[in-house]
């Protein structure tokens, strides 16, 4: 029992050894008429950690985060989110969870202040409460200087990070973020990686799906790759990079056609292309003998590589070498 008095994790997390689990899904599969979206997917996310979903465009991320938040049904498979089945407990669940997505869920023409009260009214705060909550959440996020601006004028990093906190009034053990960077600038993007990383240092599990690999990387704690509604990887980031190599050779071609040449060579092991530059990579260990031997073979004449650099396996290449795929792609509406 909790400290709510209701059950805990439950039968699908029993007898397992191991950290206590925010998330667990078992076989959710989903389609869309004769769209098959999900085919299985499983997924353990222990309590307290920053969770990262990638997949290319189509793959499911956002049918998965909306089955997790109870807002679709799968057609098969079974799911827990903080302890309670998305099925039959659905108010529970909602009860300790909360869903960012893409866009603010704002109120355009209130202040940030109003908005956070507003929300903790509806969270069923008493009026001193809510304001008591929106005060603490402004400060946390840093939105003093904004507070009292109505959010029609807010800049997109500022409405971001106002999003977060109104999602937060209610306390979730468990957040969900859908790509809550889309569209930011650089910096405010930053702003928002150490808005994520508090979050999950103050004890919330964040489930996040992302567009941005360096996002990833940087943030999770682990990372499941899903591809055609299947996870095709799941690790840390330094596992998956693991998979695929530990290190990197791109090589630079001397001309457009000494560049085709090396394309046609290496084939289905490039796992970076870079047509503009004329440049390709290729896994590779990074000893001395290997990187020669992959040189020799590809260029035996010493006239088609220009210049040639090694450096360590990104998430990018595994995202590629996993999926075909490249990564900083958007998905469908439905998937």
């Amino acid at each position: 029992m909790n400290e709510r008095g209701e059950p805990g994790a439950g039968r699908m997390n029993a007898g397992r050894a191991g950290p206590e689990l925010a998330i667990e899904a078992t076989g959710l599969a989903k389609s869309y008429r004769d769209v098959r979206v999900l085919s299985g997917v499983d997924l353990r996310v222990p309590r307290g950690t920053v969770f990262a979903l990638l997949g290319p465009n189509g793959a499911g991320k956002t049918t998965t985060v909306r089955i997790l938040a109870t807002l679709v049904q799968a057609d098969a498979g079974q799911a827990r989110v903080a302890g309670f089945d998305v099925r039959r407990d659905r108010s529970r669940v909602r009860r300790r969870i909360s869903l960012t997505g893409q866009f603010a869920a704002l109120d355009d023409v209130q202040t940030g202040t109003e908005n956070l009260r507003m929300m903790g009214r509806l969270s069923g705060l008493s009026r001193a409460a809510a304001r008591r909550r929106a005060a603490g959440l402004i400060e946390q996020f840093g939105l003093t200087g904004a507070a009292g601006r109505r959010v029609a004028t807010y800049s997109g990093g500022t409405r971001r990070r106002l999003d977060i906190a109104a999602s937060l009034v209610g306390r979730p053990s468990v957040i969900f973020l859908d790509e809550p960077s889309t569209g930011l600038d650089p910096q405010s993007r930053l702003a928002m990686w150490r808005v994520i990383e508090g979050l999950a240092a103050s004890g919330v599990t964040v489930f996040l799906t992302t567009q941005y690999l360096e996002e990833a990387d940087r943030l999770a704690d682990r990372i499941a790759v899903l591809d055609a509604g299947r996870i095709v990887a799941e690790g840390t980031a330094a596992e998956l990079k693991r998979t695929i190599a530990a290190r990197r050779l791109d090589v630079t071609g001397a001309s457009r056609a000494a560049f085709e040449e090396l394309i046609r060579h290496f084939g289905d092991r490039a796992v970076h292309v870079d047509d503009g530059n004329l440049t390709l990579g290729v896994p590779t260990e990074g000893d001395a003998a290997g990187i020669r031997a992959l040189l020799d073979a590809a260029d035996p004449d010493r006239d088609l590589v220009a210049d040639f650099a090694v450096h360590g396996a990104t998430l990018d290449d595994v995202f590629l070498t996993l999926t075909g795929h490249a990564g900083h792609v958007k998905e469908s509406t439905h998937a």
